[in-house]
């Protein structure tokens, strides 16, 4: 009732929160600067570790964690395992250098929503981005109201 009568309200636009998690600082640079301007997305936090990715995820309640495959502590495969128990509605994307068939049913089994290749062009990953906001979150933030 009071996002439709309070003018504060009609300030505010949803952002959807993303977790970047890559034990490569360049990778993150990168992910980060992307997500941020070509997407509807605001990156919330950054990880260098599996352990750190999983701590950052419960702290700050992400609605996507883009999620590498090879990490320290914790691989991106067993992140995603642990993220989905905390933050169950979490949508995740696994990158990886190589994808094959065994690492999709994997990733598919735990609840994985997309697996990613790092060598396929960074335009895949708006896609995947988009395809994850509601739709009704995507019109609101398209036109700057909540």
């Amino acid at each position: 009732m009071c996002a439709s009568t309070c003018p504060f309200f009609s300030l505010v636009t949803f952002m959807p929160g993303v977790l970047i998690a890559d034990d490569n600082s360049n990778i993150r640079l990168l992910l980060r600067t992307f997500v941020e301007n070509q997407t509807p997305f605001k990156v919330c936090a950054e990880a260098s570790s599996g352990v750190d990715a999983s701590a950052k995820a419960k702290e700050f309640l992400p609605d996507v964690a883009l999620l590498d495959l090879a990490m320290p502590d914790l691989n991106g495969i067993e992140v995603a395992s642990v993220l989905k128990r905390a933050v169950p509605d979490i949508k995740l994307i696994l990158f990886t250098m190589k994808v094959d068939g065994l690492g999709k049913s994997l990733a598919s089994a735990i609840g994985i929503d997309f697996v990613l290749s790092k060598e396929e062009s960074i335009n895949k990953l708006t896609e995947h981005l988009k395809s994850l906001i509601p739709a009704s979150a995507a019109a609101a933030s398209a036109t700057g109201n909540t």
